[in-house]
């Protein structure tokens, strides 16, 4: 699938300046740009991309927190779906509280309750905190977000997969038996240290040893690392504790 960019702006319900705006800010670049006619094109990636962005910007967030957000390395689809979900229905709550608000005024009755949004804004704005906190507040990650202004959806992508590539390779090493401090692994370590610091940050051994530690501390990483194969993660975090000493 690919469309130009008003045929995106009409199917999503965003408008075209506004598209335009996304893409000068870095939150969502054009899935091809017409070298020779300068034509935008937006393909089922930008769908997606649109979705998430739609999502967050229904749950009050800003775009800079947004951007800070879907661009980090550290991104994990499925955990953010989850908190989303989980804030819309309180939205949804209040929003019934308040249809049931409205009938009862209408009996000349008051419920005032209806009107209290304390629970979904102390919820989001806890979940927009530690988002901020773990993917968009480093001085590493602003390193980054100036190198991802430039990159494409296609080169993210290829990065993502490039990034999947060494953590299969990491399984793959673990299933021939090398242990953690072995050659093998410690070359991986290596491998991955300098992949983050060319496409993402500069990667010294003590943020590294910070990543190492994160892969097994937060289960969504471990999870994710943990599809290779199962014991990946702690395997890839002994390696790095080994190599980061």
């Amino acid at each position: 699938m690919k469309m130009l960019i008003k045929e995106f702006a009409d199917f999503t319900g965003v408008s075209v300046r506004t598209l335009h705006y996304y893409d000068e800010i870095g939150l969502m670049k054009p899935a091809i740009v017409d070298k020779q006619t300068g034509y935008r094109f937006y393909d089922e990636a930008s769908l997606e991309r649109m979705q998430e962005i739609m999502f967050y910007r229904e749950l009050d967030f800003s775009l800079k927190s947004i951007c800070s957000i879907l661009s980090s390395p550290e991104y994990d689809k499925e955990k953010a779906m989850k908190e989303q979900k989980r804030l819309l229905l309180l939205k949804k709550e209040r929003l019934e509280r308040m249809i049931e608000a409205l009938d009862q005024h209408q009996k000349g009755e008051k419920m005032m309750k209806a009107f209290d949004n304390t629970e979904y804004e102390t919820i989001r704005k806890q979940y927009e905190a530690e988002a901020k906190e773990k993917w968009g507040k480093t001085d590493a990650y602003a390193e980054y977000e100036a190198k991802a202004k430039n990159y494409s959806k296609e080169k993210q992508n290829e990065l993502l997969k490039g990034m999947e590539d060494i953590m299969e390779e990491f399984a793959a090493c673990k299933q021939e038996g090398n242990q953690p401090d072995s050659a093998n692994a410690q070359l991986l370590v290596k491998k991955l240290q300098n992949y983050i610091t060319e496409n993402y940050y500069a990667c010294t051994n003590e943020i590294m040893a910070g990543l190492g530690k994160m892969y097994v501390a937060d289960e969504r990483f471990k999870k994710n690392i943990d599809k290779h194969a199962i014991g990946t993660a702690e395997y890839l975090s002994a390696a790095i504790d080994i190599f980061c000493r």
